[in-house]
């Protein structure tokens, strides 16, 4: 098999088990070596770029990954004497772990337990966001510094104290029951809201949009739906949210795999079935005091955008309206962001350009590629100069399809 495609084979691996398997490993081995583990899983897709270049990909990969970490976990405990006692079934019981990955349904519980460790009250809910996405989602510190608008340094110092906190205060990973559930569902709603939004709009890498994080988040937002402790408005709102994401999913990129913006976008290719799930979803997310959450909100914007005939008769008007809700109760500065795309729509750019400078002086959008993107779009509508803003913004996106995008907008304005 080509080099090229075992990589994005295990790239895709990773995004999709590596959650798995570190939570397979944690509740097989507890909290106490999770260095280990994680060093483990990542040794593990190491050795399946080496092995599988030579080999065919197994046919399960996921059970051979498991194995392949179990017994390096395996290996290092035996050798470490300073490692506390575990039982001889750990090092002898092979049959239930292989068993656990022989179905997907298994495997998302599992993830979902330990996504729900991960949300122990005891831990502050940073720190519950962070250990989530590191060892659930697989993020990299630059993309969970994105998500959670951090610093990379910050990050990395969050997610060693998280672990330290993690291994003291919760020992073995299980998931609470009933009550328990619902205490942490908001968190972890959030978290499955952060892997959905990277893998569709990837901060960094060569690609715009990973459908398979995306598709894992709708799969455990699905799962925790089954639940009855766990059926609310805020995830029935979530699903509506991804399934409108999801429905436009092929019309963002063209036959050559570049960037569509919204506006550009054959609408033909809209999922219809997905949009008509993501509509029974919104109707069926009434919150009993009538106040809409965020995800409510950018469901409701994202369902005018699905269901619009084309880009000029996108409601715009209503769609401002649900961005100004959307702050009053849920400020954000990337919501106000946002917003200015539909206020030029429905103000106009000269006013959108003041607007955006106001924006501008409370928030820092210094370091933001998309700030300046937005800019140089209104700049060029009004017909002012917009070429620096459109410097900054190539320059300061770390997306290479965004990049490549705006510098062939740049070649040929």
């Amino acid at each position: 098999m080509e080099p090229q495609h075992i990589a994005h084979t295990v790239e895709h691996l990773f995004r999709n088990e590596y959650g798995k398997v570190v939570a397979l490993l944690t509740h097989r081995f507890g909290t106490a070596h999770l260095e280990a583990i994680e060093d483990a899983v990542q040794e593990t897709f190491i050795k399946a770029m080496r092995v599988w270049g030579y080999q065919n990909v197994p046919d399960r990969p996921t059970a051979w990954l498991v194995k392949v970490a179990r017994n390096a976990m395996i290996d290092q405990l035996r050798k470490d004497k300073r490692s506390p006692y575990i039982s001889d079934t750990v090092f002898t019981d092979k049959g239930n772990l292989d068993k656990e990955v022989s179905t997907s349904t298994e495997i998302t519980d599992s993830q979902l337990k330990m996504i729900f460790a991960c949300c122990d009250p005891s831990l502050s809910e940073e720190h519950q966001l962070v250990l989530s996405l590191k060892l659930i989602g697989g993020f990299s510190n630059k993309e969970l510094a994105e998500a959670l608008l951090k610093n990379e340094e910050a990050v990395a110092k969050a997610f060693t104290r998280a672990k330290k906190k993690f291994k003291s205060e919760v020992k073995m990973v299980k998931a609470p029951v009933e009550m328990g559930l619902q205490s942490r569902l908001f968190v972890v709603l959030r978290v499955i809201y952060l892997l959905f939004s990277e893998g569709y709009a990837t901060t960094s890498g060569s690609q715009i949009l990973k459908k398979d994080i995306c598709y894992e988040a709708m799969r455990l937002a699905l799962l925790l739906r089954k639940n009855k402790y766990c059926q609310h408005a805020n995830l029935e709102a979530l699903i509506a949210l991804m399934c409108f994401h999801a429905s436009r999913f092929e019309a963002r990129l063209d036959s050559n795999g570049e960037l569509v913006t919204l506006e550009y976008q054959d609408r033909s290719q809209y999922n219809q079935e997905l949009i008509q799930i993501g509509t029974y979803h919104l109707e069926n997310a009434g919150t009993e005091d009538g106040l809409p959450s965020k995800y409510h909100l950018e469901a409701a914007v994202s369902f005018y955008h699905s269901t619009a005939k084309d880009f000029v008769h996108t409601n715009w008007k209503a769609i401002l309206k649900l961005y100004d809700l959307h702050l009053q109760r849920h400020y954000s500065p990337m919501v106000a962001l946002n917003r200015i795309v539909a206020f030029t729509k429905v103000n106009g750019a000269e006013k959108a350009l003041v607007e955006l400078e106001h924006l501008s002086q409370r928030n820092d959008f210094s370091k933001l590629g998309l700030f300046y993107a937005i800019k140089a779009e209104i700049l060029a509508e009004s017909g002012r100069e917009y070429k620096s803003a459109l410097r900054q913004a190539i320059t300061l996106s770390k997306n290479h399809l965004v990049k490549r995008h705006l510098k062939k907008k740049f070649q040929l304005q």
